[in-house]
């Protein structure tokens, strides 16, 4: 066997692709299956784009982490983070199967509610997975480990986007949502069989020291100014790649593109390259460090935006042939490598940023402020294609992914953290 797939052979990668798949399956289930399942019920488009509003939670879920860090759950087996992990978990498999029991026609309030509890569930369930894996993963494996834990991630949504789709061909809802539920059961079953991690120091002794020291501690262990510089990485860092893929759907539409050839092209195009892209990018980050992994995938996270440019300046065309879309799958084939690569190397940066000691609150509040962009700035993106035009879009979109290259230098210098035993700048 290849010594490069060695790090891939332990339990903790195999623990990583059960919370990966476990966080991405109702995630999914909310974005994929939820509005194929509302339209095929005869509910409108206005009250369908409403529901993108249950997503709420996971920007927000930083203000109730610190319950997390706190409170053991009293369910019988030892451990925080195992406890509030089956909580969730067997919440989630409950009202995702009890969606199929409710009719969209006869009981929209009672499906809205249980959707914002499932997205509620999920927030939850995904302090306590971050938390668990920040906590058994070593220094080393950081990088490796969440990249694992990403693509596990995407591949749980062939589950709601692809399979149960398939099955609502041949089956009642309620079955094809009994169905996606059973989904939850691997990860359940990790939950109740794994060991809960070793902190030294153990749990906040009061909600008031779970809620006031992670925050302390933060910028006392990296001081005011780098502290708001590490803010203000995780904000921009993914800013430019988000904006330029917001609007994809309708740009390849524009772009004369049949849905047809989009959905072919991009769930071939797209997934397996963000996958692989992710997996190497793990592999590598065990080698060369997460500092210089930032560097390297970063740079091509931003190229693969001019791709995206690229296709635009080529224009509308009225009959795509074959050509045209070899084109447009190098596209969406790059631009999910430069994802991959980019995510892997930017979940392990805010793991490594976060003390085992608050991890659940340090983590929630740092995967907020990185899904900022995403929930508000590219709300924007509407107004600026129509003033701008595709070509200066995206071109927009590469300048406004310069500053968090930049801020590299400072946050993750090029000569830091280049060896398994450096834990980095913040790790003090």
């Amino acid at each position: 066997m290849p010594v490069w797939l060695l790090p891939l052979l332990n339990r903790r990668m195999l623990i990583c692709v059960f919370t990966g798949f476990s966080s991405g399956l109702p995630l999914y289930l909310l974005l994929n299956l939820l509005p194929a399942w509302l339209r095929s019920e005869g509910v409108d488009l206005k009250t369908i784009g409403l529901f993108a509003l249950i997503q709420f939670p996971y920007t927000w879920k930083f203000l109730w982490a610190p319950l997390l860090d706190r409170y053991t759950p009293a369910i019988g087996i030892r451990g925080r983070r195992r406890g509030w992990m089956l909580i969730t978990q067997i919440g989630l498999l409950l009202a995702i199967a009890a969606l199929g029991f409710l009719s969209p026609a006869e009981a929209l309030q009672s499906i809205v509610g249980l959707t914002v509890a499932i997205a509620l569930l999920s927030a939850t369930q995904d302090i306590a997975l971050d938390a668990f894996r920040r906590e058994i993963l070593p220094e080393r494996e950081m990088g490796l480990g969440n990249s694992v834990h990403v693509n596990a991630y995407r591949i749980a949504g062939l589950v709601p986007g692809s399979l149960a789709l398939i099955l609502a061909d041949h089956l009642p809802w309620f079955q094809v949502f009994f169905v996606t539920a059973l989904f939850m059961l691997p990860g359940l079953a990790m939950a109740a069989l794994v060991e809960e991690p070793a902190i030294a120091d153990g749990a906040p002794k009061t909600l008031r020291e779970a809620v006031i020291e992670p925050f302390h501690e933060f910028v006392s262990r990296a001081g005011w100014r780098e502290a708001a510089l590490i803010l203000a990485f995780i904000f921009l860092y993914k800013l430019g790649d988000s904006m330029c893929t917001a609007l994809a759907t309708p740009f390849y539409l524009d772009m004369g593109f049949a849905k047809s050839q989009i959905g072919l092209v991009a769930k071939h195009a797209g997934l397996w390259p963000a996958v692989i892209g992710g997996l190497l990018g793990g592999l590598w980050m065990v080698r060369i460090g997460i500092n210089r992994a930032l560097w390297l995938f970063g740079a091509v996270q931003l190229l693969s935006i001019f791709g995206f440019a690229w296709l635009a300046w080529l224009g509308r065309h009225e009959t795509p042939g074959a050509l045209e879309l070899m084109q447009l799958a190098l596209v969406i084939g790059f631009e999910a490598l430069g994802v991959g690569l980019g995510t892997a190397a930017f979940v392990a940066f805010i793991a490594r940023a976060t003390n085992p000691l608050y991890t659940a609150t340090q983590f929630a509040l740092f995967t907020s402020l990185a899904a900022v962009p995403r929930t508000f700035v590219n709300a924007t993106t509407g107004v600026l294609v129509e003033q701008m035009g595709w070509v200066g879009f995206f071109l927009l979109c590469a300048v406004l992914a310069v500053p968090g290259m930049l801020l590299l230098v400072k946050v993750a210098p090029w000569q830091k953290n280049n060896s398994p035993g450096d834990s980095g700048l913040y790790s003090k």
